[in-house]
């Protein structure tokens, strides 16, 4: 099993907030102390960062979920509860970050670079936040809130100044082991490279690097042959190196392997074909003399014409670096959602959407009469409850709220219902003997 990966899905979540604490003021010779009861922490963040020490994504290949540090609660004396350690996600240079509907939300190119993934939950209020003239002592504090949880894609798109693109088999890996310390496997049969292998090539005052690609069919750009996953790491590269095979065992002609080569490139991406690129004829030790090519000639074997081949590479990466400059990272940013909204679903039950109105019923203690008549305070002064009734709410309705389902009390019919109450007399008493 080759030990680079270069597509990943993780699993990554926030850390929980901490819950707020039921606490009261106990001193001597303080009579009714008041409530006191301390603010739970913050969860962790869940952060990926690009590293230079990580080669590739096999880290999530068995292992895709991660999880920042919960908060701690709060506790009596107004003491709040310890925030949660940020979790911080290593990934490759060049990882490109993408939701579940392929949107792109991130390029990490840059050792450094990073993106927040996953926000840790809010720690919830303990019981001095509710504290008022008509609740002199509150039972009740909130729950902390679960830490956001997402499943990402990651992309690995090698930066490299050349990229080597050739048919299988043309002599991809000898070369680049022959100009570099790099060691591919390297074998007399097609697709013995299966990923990319990267070199450092040191050439006078000039210093860049080489990516090996696994060789490239027709119908690459189509996604043959694991086209799509082999061309992505030609995207970053300023040079092209096209090789062509000079003793091809399929007898196709240097002429129609650049044909070929050129509108697979072209297919998969039009901007490659505006790339710096050097065509050259490889395995020339060996190649039949009627062979007709009339560019540059190397043997990575006998190591011939190695020297004029890197001279003319190491200027082109130069002239490339001068124009393009350095390839920048970017992070999308979206606004957070403010308000809410009600949407009805296909079973007809009301929903509210809408991260504040979720906040209310994820942090609240459904199990607690006085936290769930805070509750209803809370939504009456939001507006809840008034856009349940514009979208069409009856009293008794089933309405779905942060996963929680609840029942709809119309405040008209609750203030009838309760006048109705107070109108019946009184039930007789039976006056003891």
């Amino acid at each position: 099993m080759a030990e680079f990966t270069d597509e990943a899905m993780v699993n990554l979540r926030g850390g929980d907030g901490g819950a707020g604490a039921v606490a009261f003021r106990r001193e001597p010779y303080v009579d009714r102390g008041g409530p006191d009861g301390g603010d739970g922490g913050k969860g962790g963040d869940v952060w990926l960062v690009a590293d230079r020490n990580v080669a590739s994504l096999i880290a999530f290949r068995d292992h895709p979920h991660r999880k920042g540090a919960s908060g701690a609660h709060g506790s009596g004396n107004k003491r709040t509860g310890a925030t949660g350690d940020d979790l911080i996600v290593p990934v490759p240079e060049g990882t490109i970050v993408r939701d579940r509907d392929g949107e792109i939300l991130a390029d990490l190119v840059h050792s450094g670079d990073r993106m927040l993934a996953a926000r840790g939950g809010q720690g919830g209020r303990g019981n001095a936040h509710f504290l008022s003239n008509r609740r002199r002592a509150p039972g009740f504090a909130e729950q902390g809130e679960y830490g956001e949880e997402r499943w990402l894609r990651l992309e690995l798109r090698l930066i490299a100044d050349v990229a080597l693109v050739g048919f299988p088999n043309a002599g991809k890996s000898t070369l680049i082991s022959a100009i570099s310390a790099a060691k591919p496997k390297i074998a007399d049969y097609p697709f013995t490279t299966l990923v990319p292998n990267l070199g450092v090539v040191r050439t006078g005052d000039t210093e860049f690097v080489v990516a090996d690609i696994p060789g490239l069919i027709e119908g690459a750009s189509e996604g043959r042959g694991l086209g799509h996953q082999f061309l992505r790491h030609v995207e970053r590269a300023r040079v092209l190196l096209v090789l062509l095979d000079l003793a091809s065992l399929e007898r196709r002609s240097p002429a129609e392997q650049e044909r070929v080569l050129l509108e697979e490139l072209g297919r998969y991406e039009p901007h490659l074909l505006e790339r710096p690129r050097l065509i050259i004829g490889t395995k020339a030790d060996v190649a039949p003399p009627d062979v007709e090519f009339d560019g540059m000639r190397i043997s990575a074997v006998t190591h011939q014409g190695l020297g004029p081949l890197l001279g003319a590479v190491s200027q082109l990466v130069e002239e490339a670096r001068s124009n393009e400059g350095d390839v920048e990272s970017f992070v999308v940013h979206r606004p957070a959602e403010e308000g809410f909204s009600v949407r009805r679903d296909d079973d007809g039950v009301f929903r509210v959407v809408g991260r504040l109105a979720e906040r209310v019923v994820a942090m609240a203690d459904l199990t607690n009469p006085e936290a769930m008549a805070y509750l209803q305070d809370r939504f009456r002064r939001l507006g809840v409850d008034r856009a349940l009734l514009r979208a069409g709410a009856r009293h008794g309705d089933t309405v779905r709220i942060a996963g929680i389902e609840l029942d709809y009390h119309d405040p008209a019919v609750v203030a009838a219902e309760l006048a109705e109450a107070e109108a019946q007399p009184p039930a007789p008493h039976r006056r003891r003997r």
